[in-house]
This record gives structure tokens, sequence and C-alpha cells, in this order.
């Protein structure tokens, strides 16, 4: 019995501290989305997303910048440019 209850706690422990690297790791897969007010629209801002957003910011020769951290006028630039590039 006390073997079976060591188990047990082993496991729970094990399980308690896998699950946020677990769910961290499916957040990391899917992204966010986020609203284009301009177009309407959403988009999800995965790998894909985060390729237009880099080839947008060489193009335009910006320094890299989280895109919620733009002013609204360089996001707009920024839906602009996607959207021309579908």
């Amino acid at each position: 019995m006390r073997t079976f209850s060591r188990a047990l706690t082993t496991f729970a422990l094990t399980t308690a501290l896998a699950a946020p690297l677990l769910m961290g790791g499916c957040a990391a897969r899917v992204g966010y989305r986020t609203y284009d007010p301009y177009y309407n629209d959403y988009h999800t801002w995965d790998s894909n997303e985060v390729g237009f957003y880099t080839q947008w910011e060489t193009n335009t020769h910006r320094e890299h910048k989280d895109f919620r951290k733009r002013s609204a006028d360089e996001q707009k630039e920024y839906w602009t440019y996607r959207h021309s590039q579908k």
C-alpha cells in the first residue's frame, strides 16, 4: 500500500509540474488572433503572419518592434501592405 501511495504522489506531482509546459507549447503553436479594423477581418498571428510582418519591417527599413507596440499609423500601414500581398 505504501508503494502505491508513493507512486501516486509522484505521478500527481509530475503531472502538476508538466501541465503548464504542455499548455504553453500548445499556445505557442496556435498563435493569437488580432483584429484588423481597417479591413474588418481577423488574422492569426502565427509563423505565416510573422513572415509578412518581418518582410514589411525589412522593406520599409524599420527596426524590429512588437506589432502591438507600434503606433496606430504604423499598424494601418502594415495592414495595407498585408492586404496587398494576398
